[in-house]
């Protein structure tokens, strides 16, 4: 992959948090933007530690067990999701955190980032990508602000995001070389890093034709057919790749990052991490969009809206990469309602 360009890329618009909490707005914006050290301002610096986290109990004291996303989902095959302990999981996260990290890997070296000016055009690295298997075992998708209320009033989005809107939270904790692969969400995202360093690129939606959007199911998201893990695989969606031109940001412990709307973007974690994004929908944007996303996961419960081709239950491989017969054996199983949950 040495010889594969990609596409290019400048580095995200970024502020500090203090000159933003200084002018005391964010208004409405279609593009991306770092706030650095903004997540450093709210108690969840000091608080959400993989050890504190570890330490979690439900309220009669057992142990707090979730679904583990099992390796890479939004392409490919989707692994068995893995019912599991969060506490071990996390004390050994905690444990590779305090070993010494390197900052010469990564898509974009540490040294070549510091080097970059501001709207520079560059590209990455994607040899990178080749360097380890993206199987990581990822505790992805955690609503842990529903089931810890308590810990709700360790983030301050308010700051970040004034204004009425209804909001819901997800928690991403994992270790170095896991990887959300390219996608887009349909509301706006705001990504706060509390641990670790990810980078995080994203094209805006007029980057839509080269991103060979996929048929997979996500709830609330737009799933891309490329791997960006597996490029040299693909020859015909990284030719597609090759010409978008997108945005880079190193999101760094502390920073947030502002994702808008419909915005693809993938995510790779240089460290292990802690991220929580935080989504959110104005009325209207409920009222319009927000009844359609609804049907769609209801048919998809009962199996008649892309069953079998998601990344919430176990698939062998998407539907294009499926003989026909195995694509009618997985049709049949859903109908019998045998096929893996």
């Amino acid at each position: 992959m040495k010889s594969y360009l990609g596409p290019s890329f400048q580095l995200i618009d970024a502020i500090e948090w203090v000159d933003l909490a200084r002018a005391s707005r964010f208004g409405p914006r279609t593009n991306p933007l770092l706030v650095k050290g903004a997540v450093r301002a709210w108690p969840a610096w000091d608080r959400w530690t993989f050890d504190n986290l570890a330490a979690l109990r439900r309220r009669d004291g057992s142990d707090v067990v979730r679904r583990f996303q099992n390796g890479l989902v939004e392409q490919g095959a989707t692994g068995q999701p893995l019912e599991l302990p969060i506490a071990p999981y996390l004390r050994e996260l905690a444990q590779l955190a305090r070993q010494p990290q390197r900052q010469d890997k990564g898509l974009l070296s540490y040294r070549r980032w510091k080097q970059l000016l501001n709207g520079e055009r560059f590209h990455l690295d994607w040899s990178y990508m080749q360097s380890f298997q993206p199987d990581r075992v990822y505790l992805a998708l955690w609503n842990i602000l529903d089931e810890f209320p308590q810990l709700r009033r360790d983030f301050a989005i308010r700051q970040l995001w004034p204004g009425w809107r209804w909001t819901w939270e997800f928690v991403f904790m994992g270790p170095a070389q896991t990887v959300t692969g390219l996608h887009y969400d349909f509301p706006n995202n705001w990504f706060c890093q509390v641990r670790g360093t990810k980078e995080v690129i994203v094209f805006p939606p007029d980057q839509s034709p080269h991103m060979c959007t996929s048929l997979k199911y996500d709830a609330g998201s737009t799933l891309s057919n490329i791997n960006i893990s597996r490029l040299d695989e693909q020859p015909v969606e990284s030719a597609a790749f090759a010409h978008a031109h997108g945005y880079y940001a190193r999101v760094e412990a502390g920073d947030a990052l502002f994702i808008p709307k419909h915005n693809w973007h993938a995510v790779v974690a240089q460290e292990p991490s802690i991220s929580l994004a935080v989504f959110g929908l104005t009325f209207w944007e409920i009222i319009s969009r927000g009844g359609p996303l609804e049907v769609r996961r209801f048919l998809h419960k009962l199996h008649l809206y892309r069953w079998g081709n998601c990344i919430c239950h176990k698939t062998r491989a998407p539907f294009s990469k499926l003989r026909s017969d195995e694509v009618r054996t997985l049709k049949r199983e859903a109908v019998d309602g045998v096929t893996t949950h």
